[in-house]
C-alpha cells in the first residue's frame, strides 16, 4: 500500500494496524517513497537470528586455542559450502 505524507498523517492508528498484520506502508513525498511502515519483530527475524546464532556455534567449534583443528582453506571452503545450501 502507498499512502501520501498527509494521508499518512490523517490515517496513522489504522496503517499501523495494518502494518502490525503484515502489510507494507509505503509513505511518499512529492511522489517519492521516503518511509516504510512495516511490522515489528516479524517471526522470520527471531528464526534468521536463531540459524546465525547456530552456524557461529558450529564455526566457535572448528576452532581451538593454539593450533586450529582445520586450515584456513577448509574453514573458507565449509563457510561456502554452508552458505550456498541455504
Amino acid at each position: 500500500m502507498v499512502k501520501t505524507l498527509r494521508e499518512s498523517k490523517a490515517k496513522l492508528s489504522e496503517l499501523v494496524e495494518r502494518a502490525s498484520q503484515g502489510e507494507d506502508v509505503l509513505i511518499t513525498v512529492r511522489g517519492k517513497v521516503k518511509a516504510r511502515l512495516t511490522r515489528a519483530g516479524a517471526p522470520t527475524d527471531m528464526a534468521d537470528r536463531q540459524a546465525w546464532v547456530a552456524r557461529l556455534r558450529k564455526l566457535q567449534k572448528t576452532f581451538t586455542r593454539g593450533k586450529p583443528k582445520a586450515s584456513i582453506e577448509e574453514i573458507l571452503a565449509e563457510t561456502r559450502k554452508d552458505f550456498w545450501e541455504e
